[in-house]
């Protein structure tokens, strides 16, 4: 087993031991990325500067006994089609305009808040509506364990990154099967959470927002901080809801929320 086969419990294992700080293991991380992502192309906005910036910083927290929570110095991907502050949401089509959003959608403050390194957005089709990963504006993301073959869709980029060990824990979306399918074709774990326990933004009828990972531990890990949250109360199903956010500091007030 390489640096970059760890689980997110023995990658906090070693970073408790200081056998290995999220530093060293972004950077073992990031030679095997560039190794793979020319071949599979499952990456949109890969930022390996801002990675090691963030990692540096866990590495510091870490060595301090200063964790912000579970999923601290941890490498997270998020679907594109999940709203980061200041990044454009292209929804994997060209006929988008390419405005940055104006804040994180729930998952990516939750991950953020317990200092998780987010280091790129993973590529999907056109909307997210297709079980491909053909797009108009990404370039097509491919299976790793065959790269003539496409890892399934929608959450094409996050599946292929997953397969091909670009860290242990990736978030990608699901209506009909966009987290389900590419998992099964990529020999991944994905889970669908109940529509509106994790709220996604953009917000779309049915979409909800689900780990994917090569263990079904990892994928599990992932929602003891970042993702743990109430059902939405007052859906419609064609409205954003009016949500209660428990995480583990305990309620906070009730919030509009996009599911």
């Amino acid at each position: 087993m390489t640096e970059t086969d760890l689980t997110i419990r023995e990658l906090r294992q070693r970073f408790a031991d200081k056998s290995l700080s999220p530093l060293d293991y972004w950077l073992a991380l990031e030679d095997h990325i560039a190794a793979w992502e020319p071949s599979i192309s499952a990456l949109y906005l890969y930022d390996p500067e801002s990675a090691r910036a963030q990692a540096k910083a866990s590495t510091e927290r870490w060595s301090k006994g200063e964790m912000l929570g579970a999923l601290d110095g941890i490498p997270v991907t998020l679907k594109e089609l999940i709203a980061t502050k200041g990044q454009p949401v292209p929804l994997g089509t060209k006929a988008m305009e390419l405005i940055p959003a104006d804040a994180d959608a729930p998952a990516a403050a939750r991950l953020r808040e317990d200092g998780a390194v987010i280091f790129a957005k993973t590529t999907c089709p056109d909307y997210g509506m297709l079980s491909s990963g053909l797009s108009s504006f990404h370039p097509l993301s491919r299976n790793p364990w065959d790269t003539t073959q496409n890892p399934g869709g929608s959450s094409a980029g996050a599946a292929a990154a997953a397969a091909a060990g670009y860290g242990p824990l990736h978030i990608g979306t699901d209506i009909g099967g966009s987290v389900r399918l590419p998992a099964g074709w990529t020999g991944i774990f994905g889970f669908k959470p109940s529509h509106g326990r994790i709220p996604a933004d953009p917000y779309y009828v049915g979409r909800c927002v689900g780990p994917m990972a090569r263990t079904v531990e990892d994928a599990a890990l992932s929602r003891t901080r970042p993702f743990r949250w109430r059902r939405c109360h007052g859906r419609t199903g064609a409205t954003a809801p009016v949500c209660r956010r428990t995480i583990s500091t305990g309620w906070i007030s009730t919030s509009t929320c996009r599911a």
